[in-house]
Protein backbone atom coordinates (compact mmCIF):
# COMPACT_ATOMS: atom_id res chain seq x y z
CA UNK A 1 0.00 0.00 0.00
CA UNK A 2 1.22 3.76 -0.66
CA UNK A 3 0.33 6.01 1.03
CA UNK A 4 0.02 10.12 0.82
CA UNK A 5 0.10 12.11 3.97
CA UNK A 6 -0.27 16.00 3.62
CA UNK A 7 0.61 18.46 5.92
CA UNK A 8 1.02 22.17 6.54
CA UNK A 9 2.88 24.75 8.73
CA UNK A 10 0.96 26.31 11.15
CA UNK A 11 1.85 28.66 14.23
CA UNK A 12 2.51 26.97 17.66
CA UNK A 13 -0.68 27.95 19.84
CA UNK A 14 0.91 29.79 22.05
CA UNK A 15 2.39 32.11 19.45
CA UNK A 16 1.17 35.63 19.63
CA UNK A 17 -0.29 36.81 16.56
CA UNK A 18 0.23 40.12 15.01
CA UNK A 19 -0.30 41.40 11.20
CA UNK A 20 1.89 43.52 8.92
CA UNK A 21 1.74 45.62 5.90
CA UNK A 22 -1.66 47.12 6.44
CA UNK A 23 -3.22 43.75 8.20
CA UNK A 24 -2.72 42.04 4.90
CA UNK A 25 -0.19 39.73 6.23
CA UNK A 26 0.55 37.81 9.38
CA UNK A 27 4.11 38.41 10.59
CA UNK A 28 6.06 35.67 11.12
CA UNK A 29 9.11 37.23 12.80
CA UNK A 30 9.60 35.41 16.35
CA UNK A 31 6.58 32.51 15.65
CA UNK A 32 7.49 28.87 16.66
CA UNK A 33 6.10 26.39 13.40
CA UNK A 34 4.76 22.61 14.41
CA UNK A 35 3.20 20.42 12.06
CA UNK A 36 -0.65 21.44 12.15
CA UNK A 37 -2.21 18.85 14.96
CA UNK A 38 -4.26 18.08 13.20
CA UNK A 39 -2.31 16.23 10.48
CA UNK A 40 0.50 15.29 12.88
CA UNK A 41 -1.84 13.44 15.72
CA UNK A 42 -4.59 11.90 13.61
CA UNK A 43 -3.31 11.65 9.82
CA UNK A 44 0.35 11.13 10.11
CA UNK A 45 0.46 8.35 13.54
CA UNK A 46 -2.65 6.60 11.68
CA UNK A 47 -0.77 5.86 8.46
CA UNK A 48 2.32 4.75 10.84
CA UNK A 49 -0.24 2.53 12.34
CA UNK A 50 -1.17 0.93 9.25
CA UNK A 51 2.41 0.16 8.48
CA UNK A 52 3.29 -1.05 11.20
CA UNK A 53 0.33 -3.44 11.01
CA UNK A 54 1.98 -4.06 7.07
CA UNK A 55 5.35 -3.41 6.82
CA UNK A 56 5.22 -3.05 2.96
CA UNK A 57 3.62 0.04 3.62
CA UNK A 58 4.83 3.06 2.17
CA UNK A 59 4.58 6.79 3.56
CA UNK A 60 5.41 9.69 1.25
CA UNK A 61 4.35 13.15 3.07
CA UNK A 62 4.08 16.62 1.24
CA UNK A 63 3.83 20.25 2.49
CA UNK A 64 3.42 23.08 0.13
CA UNK A 65 6.25 26.03 1.35
CA UNK A 66 9.79 27.54 1.22
CA UNK A 67 12.33 26.30 2.87
CA UNK A 68 11.59 26.58 6.18
CA UNK A 69 8.97 24.03 5.70
CA UNK A 70 11.93 21.33 6.06
CA UNK A 71 11.87 21.02 9.35
CA UNK A 72 8.28 19.78 10.06
CA UNK A 73 8.88 17.31 7.04
CA UNK A 74 11.88 15.82 8.95
CA UNK A 75 9.74 15.89 12.18
CA UNK A 76 7.08 13.86 9.92
CA UNK A 77 9.77 11.69 8.42
CA UNK A 78 10.75 11.05 12.36
CA UNK A 79 7.52 9.76 12.89
CA UNK A 80 7.57 6.97 9.99
CA UNK A 81 7.48 8.57 6.74
CA UNK A 82 10.02 6.95 4.10
CA UNK A 83 10.02 10.29 2.09
CA UNK A 84 9.44 13.55 2.22
CA UNK A 85 8.14 16.11 -0.91
CA UNK A 86 7.90 20.05 -0.66
CA UNK A 87 6.46 22.13 -3.25
CA UNK A 88 8.83 24.96 -3.31
CA UNK A 89 5.88 27.81 -3.52
CA UNK A 90 4.16 30.12 -0.91
CA UNK A 91 0.73 28.01 0.04
CA UNK A 92 -1.72 31.23 -1.45
CA UNK A 93 -5.11 29.54 -0.87
CA UNK A 94 -7.00 26.03 -0.43
CA UNK A 95 -7.08 25.74 -4.44
CA UNK A 96 -3.52 26.19 -5.13
CA UNK A 97 -2.15 23.43 -2.14
CA UNK A 98 -4.78 21.56 -3.31
CA UNK A 99 -4.00 21.98 -7.02
CA UNK A 100 -0.16 20.74 -6.16
CA UNK A 101 -0.83 18.08 -3.72
CA UNK A 102 -3.63 16.15 -6.56
CA UNK A 103 -0.61 17.01 -9.18
CA UNK A 104 1.95 14.69 -6.62
CA UNK A 105 -0.58 12.17 -6.14
CA UNK A 106 -1.75 11.90 -10.07
CA UNK A 107 2.22 10.64 -10.85
CA UNK A 108 2.16 8.19 -8.13
CA UNK A 109 -0.87 5.95 -7.66
CA UNK A 110 -1.29 6.74 -4.00
CA UNK A 111 -3.98 4.03 -2.13
CA UNK A 112 -4.45 6.48 0.47
CA UNK A 113 -4.37 10.49 0.63
CA UNK A 114 -4.87 11.57 4.16
CA UNK A 115 -5.48 15.21 5.41
CA UNK A 116 -6.55 16.95 8.50
CA UNK A 117 -9.95 17.71 8.81
CA UNK A 118 -8.55 21.74 9.04
CA UNK A 119 -5.69 23.59 9.59
CA UNK A 120 -5.70 25.78 13.02
CA UNK A 121 -5.04 28.99 11.69
CA UNK A 122 -7.18 28.94 8.43
CA UNK A 123 -9.59 26.02 9.83
CA UNK A 124 -11.53 26.26 6.04
CA UNK A 125 -11.62 22.22 5.63
CA UNK A 126 -11.31 22.63 1.99
CA UNK A 127 -8.00 21.31 0.83
CA UNK A 128 -8.87 17.33 1.64
CA UNK A 129 -12.33 17.72 -0.74
CA UNK A 130 -10.92 19.89 -3.31
CA UNK A 131 -8.01 17.15 -3.89
CA UNK A 132 -10.40 13.96 -4.21
CA UNK A 133 -12.48 16.47 -6.27
CA UNK A 134 -9.49 16.88 -8.64
CA UNK A 135 -9.06 13.20 -8.68
CA UNK A 136 -12.29 11.80 -8.77
CA UNK A 137 -11.87 9.73 -5.85
CA UNK A 138 -13.80 9.56 -2.70
CA UNK A 139 -13.97 11.47 -0.33
CA UNK A 140 -14.76 10.45 3.47
CA UNK A 141 -14.21 13.64 6.26
CA UNK A 142 -14.31 14.21 10.30
CA UNK A 143 -12.88 10.52 10.13
CA UNK A 144 -12.56 9.00 13.68
CA UNK A 145 -11.90 5.15 13.10
CA UNK A 146 -10.82 3.22 10.08
CA UNK A 147 -9.83 -0.02 8.89
CA UNK A 148 -9.03 -1.57 6.08
CA UNK A 149 -9.53 -4.91 4.22
CA UNK A 150 -10.56 -6.49 0.60
CA UNK A 151 -9.47 -3.33 -1.22
CA UNK A 152 -11.90 -1.08 0.87
CA UNK A 153 -11.85 1.26 3.30
CA UNK A 154 -14.19 1.46 6.28
CA UNK A 155 -14.76 4.58 8.31
CA UNK A 156 -16.58 6.09 11.21
CA UNK A 157 -17.43 9.72 10.80
CA UNK A 158 -18.23 12.51 14.17
CA UNK A 159 -21.52 13.95 13.12
CA UNK A 160 -24.13 15.60 14.80
CA UNK A 161 -25.50 13.88 17.47
CA UNK A 162 -24.06 10.88 16.55
CA UNK A 163 -21.31 8.88 14.27
CA UNK A 164 -22.10 7.63 10.66
CA UNK A 165 -20.15 4.33 9.18
CA UNK A 166 -19.40 3.93 5.40
CA UNK A 167 -17.19 1.87 2.88
CA UNK A 168 -15.71 3.24 -0.07
CA UNK A 169 -13.19 1.58 -2.29
CA UNK A 170 -9.73 2.47 -3.13
CA UNK A 171 -8.22 5.00 -3.42
CA UNK A 172 -9.84 7.17 -1.19
CA UNK A 173 -9.24 10.63 0.11
CA UNK A 174 -9.00 10.98 4.14
CA UNK A 175 -10.05 13.78 6.26
CA UNK A 176 -8.82 12.71 9.52
CA UNK A 177 -10.73 14.20 12.75
CA UNK A 178 -9.66 13.82 16.67
CA UNK A 179 -9.92 10.20 18.00
CA UNK A 180 -8.71 8.69 15.22
CA UNK A 181 -4.96 7.79 15.99
CA UNK A 182 -3.46 7.90 19.40
CA UNK A 183 -1.05 10.63 19.83
CA UNK A 184 2.33 9.87 20.02
CA UNK A 185 6.19 11.69 20.00
CA UNK A 186 9.24 10.38 17.81
CA UNK A 187 11.48 8.20 19.33
CA UNK A 188 15.49 8.78 19.37
CA UNK A 189 15.72 5.94 16.15
CA UNK A 190 13.45 7.83 14.15
CA UNK A 191 14.71 11.04 15.15
CA UNK A 192 18.37 9.95 13.54
CA UNK A 193 16.69 7.64 10.97
CA UNK A 194 14.54 11.19 9.97
CA UNK A 195 18.01 12.69 8.97
CA UNK A 196 18.91 10.67 6.13
CA UNK A 197 15.58 9.69 4.32
CA UNK A 198 14.93 11.64 0.99
CA UNK A 199 13.62 14.91 1.24
CA UNK A 200 12.68 16.23 -2.82
CA UNK A 201 11.53 19.55 -3.49
CA UNK A 202 9.67 19.89 -6.57
CA UNK A 203 8.64 22.99 -8.33
CA UNK A 204 4.93 23.67 -8.21
CA UNK A 205 2.42 23.13 -11.65
CA UNK A 206 0.89 26.06 -12.84
CA UNK A 207 -2.75 27.06 -10.76
CA UNK A 208 -3.92 30.97 -9.89
CA UNK A 209 -5.10 30.99 -6.20
CA UNK A 210 -9.15 31.79 -6.65
CA UNK A 211 -8.88 33.92 -2.99
CA UNK A 212 -6.88 36.58 -1.90
CA UNK A 213 -6.39 38.17 1.83
CA UNK A 214 -8.07 41.57 2.19
CA UNK A 215 -7.40 41.93 5.76
CA UNK A 216 -6.80 40.37 8.61
CA UNK A 217 -8.66 40.99 12.29
CA UNK A 218 -7.92 39.86 15.54
CA UNK A 219 -10.74 39.10 18.13
CA UNK A 220 -11.62 41.47 20.54
CA UNK A 221 -10.10 41.54 23.59
CA UNK A 222 -10.83 39.25 26.55
CA UNK A 223 -12.99 41.55 29.54
CA UNK A 224 -12.53 40.82 33.00
CA UNK A 225 -14.59 37.98 35.10
CA UNK A 226 -17.03 39.24 36.85
CA UNK A 227 -18.13 37.30 40.02
CA UNK A 228 -22.09 37.01 41.57
CA UNK A 229 -22.39 35.28 45.09
CA UNK A 230 -23.85 31.57 44.92
CA UNK A 231 -27.34 32.63 46.47
CA UNK A 232 -27.69 36.02 44.21
CA UNK A 233 -29.89 34.46 40.93
CA UNK A 234 -31.43 37.23 40.67
CA UNK A 235 -28.21 38.95 39.54
CA UNK A 236 -26.78 36.33 37.62
CA UNK A 237 -30.00 36.40 35.11
CA UNK A 238 -29.75 40.08 34.69
CA UNK A 239 -26.22 39.70 33.92
CA UNK A 240 -26.92 36.54 31.42
CA UNK A 241 -29.35 38.49 29.79
CA UNK A 242 -28.30 41.87 29.63
CA UNK A 243 -24.80 41.60 29.16
CA UNK A 244 -23.48 38.31 27.83
CA UNK A 245 -26.72 38.11 26.22
CA UNK A 246 -27.38 34.17 26.32
CA UNK A 247 -30.53 33.88 27.82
Amino acid sequence: MKILVAISKTPDTTAKITFTDNNKKFNETGVQWVINPYDECYSLIRAVELKEAAPDTVIHVVTVGDASSDAILRKALAFGGDEAIRINAAPSDSFFVASQIAAIAKDNHYDLIFTGKESIDYNSSAVGAMIAEMLDLPYLSTIIKLDIADNKVKVTSDIDNGEEISEALLPAVISAAKGLAKQRVPNMRGIMAARTKPLKVMEPVAAEPLTETVAYELPPAKTGVKLVEANDMETLIKLLHDEAKVI
